[in-house]
C-alpha cells in the first residue's frame, strides 16, 4: 500500500476564539482551506462571541512551552504565524522558542485589540514585541492602530503611512504589510515594504465590518509561504483570499461583524 504524499505544514500560536470567526479557529480553517496541515499553539483561551470578548485566560507558561516542543519535535514546520499572546511574558517566551526552533518563515500578526474593541495584548507586552518577536519576522502585518501603538506616532497622511512601514522594517522583520482596513475611502490601500522598496494593494472596500480578517490574512501569507511563494506573492494571494471570503461571509451570530466564509 503506498503512501499518500502528506502537505506543507504550517503553525499557529495564537489565543482561541470560542465563537469560530477569529484566532486559532480562524487559521486552522484557513490553513484547510489553502492547503496545508495546521498545527496550533494555544496561548490564550477567550470566552468570546460576535459581540464581545468577555474573559480572556492565559494559558501557563509552561504549557505553552510543552505545546510548542512537542510539535517542533515532530513535524516538519514549513511556516510559523503568531497572533494573540497576551502578555509580555507569552511573548518573550515565543520568541526565545522560535529563536531556538529557526523555522524557515515566521508571519507576525501583533494582535492588541479585538474587533469588538476589547485589549488583546498587555501594554508592557508591547516592548516584547518591538524588542524580541517582530525582530525574527519575515513578516509581520499591523493595522494602522497597532503600527501606531508600535510607533507611538499617529498615522493620517500618506507621508506618515511609507514612513511608518519604514520604521517598521527598522525593527527587524523583513518584511512589512501595514493593513488599510482601518482606514477611509471607497478604496482600501494595503502597503507591503520590504528591502526592494513598497508595493500597494489596493480593493474595493466592501460594507461590511469582518470578524477574524487580520488573523485569517496572517494564515494564508504563511500557507502560501509553506506552499513556496514569494513573500511578495504570498501578500498578494492573501490579501485576494481574505476579500473573497469577507465578500462571501455571514453573521452567525447577532453582532454586527461578518465572519469570513473561509
Amino acid at each position: 500500500m503506498t503512501r499518500s504524499i502528506a502537505p506543507p505544514i504550517a503553525l499557529t500560536i495564537a489565543g482561541s476564539d470560542s465563537g469560530g470567526g477569529a484566532g486559532i479557529q480562524a487559521d486552522l480553517k484557513t490553513f484547510r482551506a489553502q492547503g496545508v496541515h495546521g498545527l496550533s499553539v494555544i496561548a490564550a483561551i477567550t470566552s468570546q462571541n460576535t459581540r464581545e470578548v468577555t474573559a480572556v485566560h492565559p494559558v501557563p507558561l509552561a504549557h505553552i512551552r510543552n505545546q510548542i516542543d512537542a510539535l517542533f519535535d515532530d513535524f516538519p514546520v514549513a511556516a510559523v504565524k503568531t497572533g494573540m499572546l497576551g502578555n509580555a511574558a507569552t511573548v518573550r517566551l515565543v520568541a526565545k522558542a522560535l529563536r531556538k526552533r529557526k523555522p524557515a518563515w515566521l508571519v507576525v500578526d501583533p494582535v492588541m485589540i479585538s474587533t469588538s474593541g476589547s485589549r488583546l495584548l498587555d501594554e508592557d507586552a508591547i516592548d516584547a514585541m518591538i524588542n524580541e518577536l517582530i525582530p525574527l519576522a519575515d513578516i509581520v502585518t499591523p493595522n494602522l492602530p497597532e503600527a501606531e501603538a508600535l510607533l507611538g506616532s499617529p498615522l493620517n497622511t500618506p507621508k506618515q503611512l511609507h514612513d511608518a512601514g519604514e520604521a517598521l522594517l527598522a525593527l527587524g522583520a523583513s518584511g512589512v504589510l501595514l493593513k488599510g482596513g482601518h482606514g477611509r475611502g471607497r478604496e482600501v490601500v494595503d502597503r507591503y515594504f520590504d528591502a526592494r522598496g513598497s508595493m500597494d494593494i489596493r480593493h474595493t472596500r466592501l460594507p461590511r465590518e469582518g470578524h477574524g480578517t487580520g488573523c485569517t490574512l496572517a494564515s494564508a501569507i504563511a500557507a502560501a509561504l509553506a506552499k513556496g511563494a514569494t513573500p511578495r506573492q504570498a501578500v498578494r494571494q492573501a490579501v485576494a483570499y481574505v476579500q473573497r471570503a469577507l465578500k462571501n461571509g455571514y453573521r452567525p451570530g447577532g453582532g454586527a461583524a461578518f465572519v469570513l466564509r473561509h
